[in-house]
């Protein structure tokens, strides 16, 4: 259900930013493991349950919004299409997620190498690991957020 008040959504935003930091830490925490690939295959698995956890917090899952009366429903699409939101209402996708890695390549290419550096290399390339994916998990907080919000704001969420 999506949040009814501004007090309430804050909460559902507290929640998913810790639950990011969590998940971050395991992708950094996977990063540790000096074989190639592993790290990206736990960053993908992590991505793929992280965010359609996010999406179920804010009750912009996709299942939740079908469940909405038409008019409601109509509302939240147009609030999502037009702040255009990459992940929220959506159904996530490896390839959605593939996409979304390739935006932070950079540092993972620069983890991959790293991580064959003894101790040092490993603890940067953790940090990179925990850094790329607290952005973009956070980046997706904010994204369902800003929607959510804008939907309290326009009154198009019904109190009661």
């Amino acid at each position: 259900m999506i949040p009814r008040t501004i007090e309430e959504l804050e909460e559902i935003r507290k929640e998913c930013r810790a639950l990011v930091n969590k998940r971050a830490s395991a992708s950094a925490a996977a990063s540790i493991v000096p074989i190639p690939g592993m790290d990206v295959g736990a960053d993908i698995t992590i991505m793929m349950e992280l965010l359609p956890t996010i999406n179920e917090k804010f009750g912009l899952a996709p299942n939740q919004i079908e469940k909405l009366d038409a008019t409601l429903k109509g509302k939240v699409i147009v609030v999502l299409t037009s702040m255009g939101s990459e992940f929220a209402g959506k159904v996530i996708t490896k390839k959605m997620i593939g996409l979304l890695l390739k935006k932070a390549g950079k540092k993972i290419a620069v983890k991959q190498v790293s991580k064959f550096v003894p101790l040092v290399g490993q603890a940067v390339a953790a940090g990179i690991s925990f850094g790329a994916m607290k952005y973009l998990g956070n980046s997706h907080v904010e994204e369902c957020y800003q929607a959510c919000k804008k939907m309290i704001e326009d009154q198009h969420v019904p109190v009661g």
